[in-house]
């Protein structure tokens, strides 16, 4: 057989493995209904999923040698068809692979077979289809959406995209209907429990940084991190959260569920809160907006919202200036100064019309740092600059750029802290070694 003639029967084989086996857990499921037994646990389904299928291949192979037949794949291609049938089955089709590779960052699909990945290095390569069609694209979203979150998520023409995270942390979207192919990214998370030392260790900042971060944590201080996509900002706001005392109650209000903060092992008494799409009926939606005023009255020691982009905006920065100090959110933004813009440009669009005078009013008294990342010359993620909010005059907010951007864009020393937050943050044990200027 030639290499193309093996790869069509490999293909062969596991979309027949897969089609049996889910024929066979489907009248297993049929049977428990009909006797009223106990549905089967994810685990129990995933155990008696891969018992059936290795099963089956055994069954396939002893037919074969009862009728003769000659053989056409070997035990390498057979074992790669069953585990290309596990994947479609229980985990993620041809985006298995890819997901499996801890130095892929990004995965983009403009159709089942334009495909490409971007690593953590930074560089781009295409890789091969994800799927045989289009259509079986589509199908595989909508198996990997039926098995995943606590609520409906729909993909068909009706509800023509799809906005979830993965079983690894991932934050998958996908679109149908409104483009010419079925198209997707994938955004993963390669340090779901990063720390400070972490990511200095990977040259986000240096020590002098680090403690100043640390110290922002300690003292309290609202932080909001910002920066374009993809530039992890999510990672820094996880590293920024492992240095909250354990003992502190903190609630969480994302879009998605990417932060995992309930899941790091170092936080025991989390809320998770993710916003929920509209049902069918067009019912049932619950914004970010109002889970932040739902997570107001669960007593937090701490908000933290993911990524503020809307109407919640008004409620975080009112939370974040009536006594739940320390909280913590991500923005887009280009730099640390854009962030105001895009505060009083959401704040303008809330149900509570803020303009621009009351909307710096309330940013000053809620926000007291901006901390924003940029890629540096070598193409690395870096804090860029950290700015200091003062206070606010008519429609002017004012801040001080404490660290700039240098030459290569990574931050620089530029501007003191005001004493009184030199005070707060030298009360947590921070000392600042590079910078004379801070001393009182």
């Amino acid at each position: 057989m030639t290499v193309t003639d093996t790869d069509a029967a490999e293909r062969e084989l596991a979309e027949a493995l897969r089609l049996e086996v889910s024929r066979l857990l489907l009248d297993q499921y049929r049977r428990l209904e009909e006797t009223g037994g106990v549905p089967l646990s994810p685990q129990q389904h995933r155990a008696m999923g891969e018992r059936l299928l290795a099963e089956e291949l055994e069954r396939r192979i002893e037919q074969r040698l009862l009728l003769g037949a000659p053989t056409s794949l070997d035990k390498a291609a057979e074992a790669r068809a069953m585990r290309a049938a596990h994947h479609a089955l229980f985990g993620l089709g041809g985006l298995q692979g890819l997901l499996e590779d801890p130095e892929i960052e990004n995965v983009f699909a403009n159709g089942c077979d334009q495909v490409f990945v971007r690593y953590a290095d930074g560089h781009k390569e295409q890789v091969g289809p994800i799927a045989a069609s289009d259509a079986e694209l589509a199908e595989l979203v909508r198996s990997i959406a039926s098995r995943g979150g606590t609520e409906e998520r729909r993909f068909d023409r009706a509800v023509p995209r799809l906005n979830m995270q993965l079983p690894d942390g991932s934050r998958l979207f996908a679109v149908m209907a409104v483009s010419e192919r079925v198209s997707l990214s994938i955004r993963r998370h390669r340090y779901p429990r990063a720390s400070l030392p972490e990511l200095r260790a990977l040259g986000m900042f240096d020590a002098e940084l680090e403690n100043l971060l640390r110290a922002f944590v300690l003292a309290r201080k609202n932080l909001i991190v910002a920066g374009g996509t993809n530039m992890g900002k999510t990672t820094l706001l996880r590293a920024l959260a492992s240095e909250i005392p354990a003992t502190e109650r903190l609630v969480t209000i994302e879009d998605t569920y990417e932060l995992g903060l309930h899941l790091d092992g170092l936080h025991p008494d989390v809320v998770p809160m993710q916003a929920r799409e509209a049902n069918i009926e067009g019912e049932g939606e619950v914004s970010q907006a109002e889970l932040v005023r739902w997570g107001l009255r669960m007593a937090p020691d701490r908000v933290i919202v993911g990524e503020v982009r809307g109407a919640e905006v008004v409620p975080m920065c009112t939370a974040m200036s009536q006594g739940n100090d320390g909280s913590l959110s991500t923005i887009h933004a280009s730099s640390s100064r854009g962030v105001f813009t895009k505060l009083a440009a959401y704040a303008v669009q809330a149900p509570e019309r803020l303009g621009l005078e009351a909307t710096n009013l309330l940013v000053a008294s809620a926000v007291h740092f901006v901390i924003h990342l940029a890629r540096d010359a070598s193409g690395r993620r870096a804090v860029s600059s950290i700015r200091e909010v003062v206070g606010a005059d008519g429609d002017q907010l004012i801040s001080n750029e404490v660290y700039r951007p240098g030459p290569d864009r990574r931050a620089v020393y530029a501007t003191p802290l005001r004493s009184e937050t030199l005070a707060e943050l030298e009360l947590t044990g921070y000392q600042p070694t590079s910078h004379g200027g801070w001393s009182r």
